[in-house]
């Protein structure tokens, strides 16, 4: 079997791939996720954090699908739940073993009050659920989400991303605003203090909601970290802050969890980085290891609330159907199993300490920063004005990693590292070596 070695410097995917890939073109929209655009490949099979393309080739994975190959590729248990829930059942909203037992694990997991659970489909699905709720509970309306944002891509959350997704989509959902979360590497206000840009952040939303919101506010919807932004690690205090300022003005507080949770950054769920018990969190990309599910999580006085109570006022047609479940019960069940969240932590913080190695060799490197399998590099001009790496030399690095086995999302200046949780820690310091190269490469072609 050949290796993506044994590639030719300009990178070309295999003849079997591109002409798949031509041929799917032809007839797919345009807007597919980046990485599969750029790579031109036709991926045959998985096997743990290792992906194989139609043309024999393997490569080292640093993407999980976005975090939702939380179990990596072709896991034999997982496989056989899915076959066995298959051949008996896929679809209804009648309850299942699969899901009774999902549910029960679960709820032991979440961080104390939150026992009361829906499932979906999509995040998208899942946000505007926990938006609904909200609305329903607190019988308000506005919404306040932040700055590098991301939430989904349906109407209703649009106006909560923050960034330019949403340019040329208006007109946006009226009531939904936006406001500045503690970036430390990337503020708008400059302040490299952590605590102070907490603080700075904390006191320019209770503004924001005095003087621009109608006084209707129903959620602040945050990220415990930030994912699409570049896995951005807020101050500690931040989430707590957001919290006490929800309730302060009647609201609740939403952690958007569908990157950070069941042991992506370590810990079950990413407000337990900060002790913060939130009151609606959303669930999703790792929760079924590759299934299409996602969900809410809540307390049961909230959950009561109507209309959201009302009867099929909360549910959703494929959301927990028996194949979901199974998918979940699998997935959670090996995430448990195979103690993945100490996995997690452990190759994470080799990771982080081998990256800050190689960021002492590429003044390009701004920062490393991470938490568990949730890692973050920003790739610069220089480091004294930040400026993002130009797009050609991303892309760079993006086809240098790829023709030598390494598939990364290294074609944004906001590198994010998010293997599966059962990457070994030989295999993913051998992921570095190789972005170690691809940087060099790219150090000698662009003179950075």
């Amino acid at each position: 079997m050949k290796t993506a070695a044994e590639i030719p410097a300009a990178w070309r995917s295999g003849p079997i791939s591109r002409k798949l890939f031509l041929e799917e073109q032809a007839t797919m929209t345009p807007g597919l996720q980046q990485i599969a655009v750029f790579s031109e490949l036709v991926m045959e099979r998985g096997e743990r954090a290792t992906l194989y393309d139609a043309d024999g080739r393997s490569y080292l994975d640093f993407v999980a699908g976005v975090c939702v190959a939380s179990i990596g590729h072709g896991h034999p248990e997982y496989a056989r739940a899915l076959s066995e829930q298959a051949a008996r059942l896929c679809v209804g909203s009648f309850t299942t073993k699969n899901r009774v037992e999902f549910l029960r694990r679960l709820v032991k997991l979440t961080p104390k009050g939150l026992d009361r659970v829906q499932l979906y489909s999509s995040g998208a699905e899942a946000v505007e659920a926990a938006i609904r709720l909200a609305k329903s509970h607190t019988k308000n309306f506005e919404v306040i989400s932040f700055w590098g944002g991301f939430h989904g891509k349906t109407g209703g959350v649009l106006g909560l991303l923050g960034s330019d997704f949403k340019h040329q989509l208006g007109p946006i959902h009226p009531g939904l605003y936006l406001t500045p979360y503690p970036n430390p590497y990337r503020n708008p206000f400059g302040i490299s203090d952590p605590a102070e840009l907490s603080a700075r952040c904390l006191q320019f939303l209770r503004e924001k909601i005095k003087v621009e919101t109608s006084g209707s506010l129903a959620a602040i919807i945050l990220e415990p970290i930030q994912g699409t932004a570049g896995n951005v690690i807020p101050p500690p205090g931040f989430l707590k802050g957001a919290l006490d300022i929800a309730h302060e003005h009647g609201a609740i507080l939403i952690s958007d969890e569908m990157i950070t949770a069941f042991g992506r950054t370590g810990y079950w769920f990413g407000v337990q980085h900060d002790g913060v018990i939130p009151d609606i969190m959303t669930i999703g990309k790792g929760v079924a290891g590759g299934f299409p599910v996602s969900g809410i999580v809540t307390t049961s006085e909230i959950a009561k609330a109507k209309p959201f109570a009302n009867p099929s006022g909360s549910s959703s047609s494929y959301g927990g159907n028996p194949l979901a479940a199974a998918a979940c019960n699998a997935a959670l069940r090996i995430v448990e199993s195979e103690n993945l969240l100490e996995n997690s932590k452990r190759v994470g913080s080799a990771m982080l300490e081998r990256l800050r190695k190689i960021q002492e060799r590429f003044r390009f490197i701004g920062d490393v920063r991470g938490r568990g399998l949730m890692i973050g590099v920003e790739f610069v001009e220089d480091r004294a004005s930040r400026k993002p790496l130009r797009k050609e030399a991303c892309r760079a690095i993006f086809d240098e990693a790829l023709k030598r086995g390494l598939l990364t999302m290294s074609y944004s200046p906001a590198l994010r590292i998010n293997p599966p949780l059962n990457i070994t820690q030989a295999e993913a310091l051998r992921g570095l070596d190789i972005l170690a190269e691809a940087l060099e490469a790219v150090s000698r072609r662009f003179g950075l």
